[in-house]
């Protein structure tokens, strides 16, 4: 008989059927998908729904939960979360304390770093950063 593995996520949803993942050993939730090619270090998670693809990297104290997308290159890490409907993908990165969530969408070259949210349905993309305590929210393009 298999034991199935199972992890707590801190959501609310106590342990749930989970995997680490073979490329750099975070924990991932049976639900989420995570691609072989991606990178989801030891203390990073990714659960719910979420999707991580391509050549994307998930790492320090990361999150990506609900039913975001992180794909391509983009990158999310330190104590950095992706959640909700956010998208986050091409080359941009998400890092230090920032939050990705809502309907937003990080792209391009863009960073969010620091303190800073994008949340609601906003967009940065190309070569934008948002740092520091920045809030980019509703209808907000950048």
């Amino acid at each position: 008989m298999t034991t199935k593995e199972t992890f707590d996520f801190q959501d609310g949803n106590g342990p749930v059927p989970a995997h680490k993942h073979s490329n750099g050993g975070g924990w991932v939730a049976d639900t989420a998908t995570v691609a072989e090619t991606a990178y989801v270090g030891p203390d990073a998670e990714v659960f719910g729904n979420a999707k991580v693809s391509g050549r994307a990297l998930v790492s320090g104290r990361a999150s990506v939960s609900g039913n975001a997308r992180v794909s391509g290159r983009a990158r999310v890490y330190g104590d950095a979360w992706v959640y909700g409907n956010a998208l986050v993908y091409v080359y941009a990165a998400v890092f230090g304390r920032a939050r990705v969530y809502g309907d937003a969408r990080v792209y391009g070259d863009a960073l969010v770093y620091g303190d800073a949210w994008v949340y609601g349905d906003a967009w940065v993309y190309g070569d934008a950063w948002v740092y520091g305590n920045a809030r980019v929210e509703e209808g907000a393009v950048i």
